[in-house]
């Protein structure tokens, strides 16, 4: 039988795993050093938790558990039969699965702020680091199991947060070397566009077509909108107002849009935090930005790698999230509104590797192996070894004394920096052979000065 793995999944590779590892840990610094606390949810939640939170689309990407068991029967009396069948996906999915895998990281934390709510002190700030599933079409960027890195605060509804998630946003990917553009909206103003319109109540359905926009052009957006009920006149005009760049011009169009005030109204409030301090990157509004989830109500933020630094550079969304209300609520503790934005780590370390982003030497694994030549001089390096690991010199020896062509090849396929040669007349004086793997270079050392030689390096 080959072995393979489910499409959407990967294997990393020892380097792939350091760079992976440096991304993480960059994020997560920056995480702490902002004052926020790691938790962690299970990897499988109730479908009743996750169903409902995501949108239409979003639920069909849910991957649903197999109940344990027999799981063709609701009980031990009553089997699923083609009545049962008949009525579609929908009656079925209650009498085999009641599990799922979490979809992201922002709906389980609602539901853990709700059970441990006598454990937090709010606002509480959170950040999580852990992987999600969706079953998704496979393809560039996109995964079916990837890792979010994610940074909320619930039981605030002051607007600072938002700024401050923008400063998390763009100090990380200063610190990754990443040229990034921070897009903003508001969930209010494209409500605004709606009631601009007249077509309030099919606002989800213009706002699932706009968040298409950039995939499949003006031309389908407009056929999607009227599919949806909307009539062509209001999904022209809202097209029309989506060439608006700036809050002063956009006000002007919503005297009729109350909604759409308020949210101009919070963005500007979220200006007069960040507009204090300074940013590496791109702050830009974009009014066509919706994000496809349901639950956002308030700010909105999606970040991409900067095409204009990275011209060749094919890649969605590499950050993205908002303000969510009520998300609590739907698990029974109302009024708890809550901001967090989520980091793509496996789109963020695609667009680091191909455009070479990643520092020299971050993957590198042993500071230095160990070669010895014969039986005698093994057992001395191993007890070398032994003190060079209790000085946090990360060594490694070849597990026999082989010929040196082989140790070396494989002191070349760990790429290890440095290889410490010992032989009987290293034993006799105390002095050892350090080779740069790098340069070549060979130097006659004694034992502390290997340590401060690869200490410095």
């Amino acid at each position: 039988m080959k072995p393979s793995i489910p499409k959407g999944t990967r294997d990393f590779l020892p380097a792939q795993v350091y760079k992976r590892n440096f991304i993480f840990d960059t994020i997560r610094s920056v995480f702490k050093k902002y004052g926020y606390q790691p938790i962690e949810t299970p990897t499988m939640e109730n479908l009743s938790t996750l169903t409902g939170k995501y949108g239409e689309e979003g639920d069909k990407l849910l991957f649903k558990i197999l109940n344990s068991g027999e799981f063709l029967k609701k009980n031990k009396k009553e089997k699923i039969n083609q009545e049962d069948i008949d009525k579609g996906e929908k009656h079925i999915l209650p009498i085999v699965s009641e599990k799922g895998l979490r979809y992201d990281l922002t709906v389980p934390f609602a539901r853990f702020v709700v059970m441990n709510q006598n454990e937090i002190a709010l606002p509480f700030k959170r950040f999580q680091i852990q992987p999600v599933w969706r079953a998704d079409r496979p393809q560039k960027g996109r995964y079916r199991e990837f890792y979010q890195c994610d940074v909320d605060v619930v039981g605030s509804n002051s607007l600072m947060y938002e700024a401050e998630l923008v400063k998390i946003y763009d100090e990380v990917f200063h610190k990754l070397n990443l040229k990034s553009i921070i897009k903003i909206n508001n969930r209010k103003i494209l409500f605004g566009l709606a009631e601009a319109n007249g077509i309030q109540d099919h606002f989800m359905s213009m706002t699932m077509a706009i968040d298409k926009l950039d995939k499949i052009g003006e031309e389908k957006v407009i056929t999607e909108m009227t599919n949806r009920g909307i009539s062509e006149e209001a999904a022209k005009n809202v097209l029309s107002l989506l060439t608006i760049d700036n809050l002063t011009d956009l006000e002007k169009e919503f005297t009729n849009a109350p909604t759409g005030q308020k949210g101009i109204e919070e963005l500007r409030e979220f200006h007069n935090y960040l507009d204090l301090t300074s940013v590496y990157n791109t702050i830009k509004f974009e009014i066509s930005l919706a994000r496809g989830l349901s639950y956002y109500t308030g700010c909105i933020f999606e970040v991409e790698a900067d095409t204009n630094v990275y011209p060749n550079l094919k890649m969605g969304s590499i950050g993205g999230g908002g303000r969510y209300d009520d998300l609590t609520g739907n698990f029974g503790l109302k009024g708890v509104s809550g901001v967090g934005v989520s980091f793509g780590a496996e789109r963020i370390y695609d667009v680091m590797e191909e455009e070479n982003l990643f520092p020299h030497g971050v993957e590198k694994d042993l500071d230095v192996l160990l070669i010895a030549f014969d039986d005698e001089t093994h057992k001395f390096a191993f007890k070398q070894l032994q003190l060079l690991r209790s000085m946090n010199v990360v060594a490694d020896l070849y597990p026999d004394p082989a010929k040196m062509q082989k140790q070396m090849k494989y002191a070349n396929a760990r790429k290890v920096p440095y290889v410490l040669l010992i032989g009987s007349k290293e034993m006799e004086t105390g002095e050892f052979t350090l080779k740069n793997m790098n340069t070549g270079e060979q130097s006659l050392l004694t034992f502390d000065e290997v340590v401060e030689k690869i200490a410095t390096a």
